[in-house]
């Protein structure tokens, strides 16, 4: 892997694994809807400006508009809406960022149930450890008393987990589509039909007088979630795929739950608790186990899930 493409990887998994920390940020000043809104219309003009300087043009086909929109609704309304109000309604940025870690679980799930993919004794294991994983992190290592009294989830904490499953079903519902598009010029239409049906409830919700209230480091947040997260991220992620081989590629997103910890503690002050760290280290070893077996096909939903996130 060349220099510069290691560069853009790495450069990637730190947009995206501060990205948790940033929507915190924003949020003490706005509300989810205003700060995802925001967001994408600099994240937009970042991805269009970038198609034009590589003379990508976008052409879309009558017969896909549907799935396109049902896409933009997921991975751009629902799955942003979900982390952001979970991150508003309490659940920490390190919490998000390992529920994210988890996504490729998900979707060797869904794959196996809708696409009838194959789901092996490693499949298995990865899943259960994974599982086991979640439940540390969200219990905070009281495993006893989620036998005894159920899993103490919070409002924030379900919303910001329920984001992975939906991501994980929109890299199943994609799979056909990436066929008939390259995937940067497939993530711009995606994300501006997700920002086109964010912006009525921006309006609605009197989103304009809300942005006057952004601070400084609110603008500083959603400025680099716009330019840093939904745009040069993207931008580079399918740079490196295009570049190197998926599998080495996707070895960088283990570090992304690892650089949301650490920014985490450093910029929100959020404890860095031994049972997170190791259901955390279970989550990757279970993910691990799952994406191993799609090694040889990058068709897996299970290693779309990892190879592609919206941060």
């Amino acid at each position: 892997m060349r220099p510069t493409t290691v560069i853009k990887a790495l450069l990637t998994v730190v947009f995206w694994g501060a990205s948790f920390i940033a929507t915190k940020v924003a949020l003490r000043d706005v509300a989810p809807i205003v700060v995802v809104t925001v967001r994408f219309t600099f994240g937009v003009i970042v991805l269009f400006v970038a198609l034009r300087l590589r003379r990508q043009r976008i052409v879309i086909n009558r017969r896909d508009w549907p799935i396109l929109i049902v896409l933009g609704f997921n991975g751009i309304w629902l799955h942003q809406m979900l982390q952001s109000t979970g991150l508003a309604e309490g659940a920490s940025a390190t919490n998000t960022g390992w529920y994210v870690a988890a996504i490729p679980v998900f979707a060797a799930i869904l794959a196996a149930i809708f696409l009838k993919e194959t789901i092996g004794p490693l499949k298995i294991i990865g899943i259960t450890l994974a599982t086991l994983g979640v439940l540390l992190v969200v219990s905070k290592g009281q495993l006893a008393d989620v036998i005894a009294h159920g899993l103490p989830v919070t409002t924030g904490d379900a919303l910001a987990l329920a984001s992975a499953p939906n991501w994980a079903i929109f890299s199943v519902i994609s799979k056909s589509v990436l066929k008939r598009y390259q995937p940067t010029v497939m993530m711009t239409i995606v994300i501006t039909l997700g920002w086109l049906m964010l912006t009525p409830v921006f309006i609605t919700s009197n989103g304009f007088a809300q942005i006057a209230q952004l601070t400084l480091g609110g603008w500083a947040a959603i400025l680099f979630l716009g330019v840093a997260c939904s745009g040069l991220a993207y931008i580079f992620w399918y740079d490196v795929l295009h570049e190197a081989e998926a599998s080495s590629a996707s070895s960088f997103l283990y570090i992304e739950p690892i650089v949301t910890v650490i920014v985490a503690a450093l910029v929100l002050n959020e404890a860095i608790v031994s049972a997170t760290l190791i259901g955390g280290a279970i989550i990757l070893l279970g993910v691990w186990l799952v994406s191993r077996p799609a090694a040889a096909s990058n068709k897996s939903p299970a290693r779309q899930g990892i190879e592609s996130s919206i941060e």
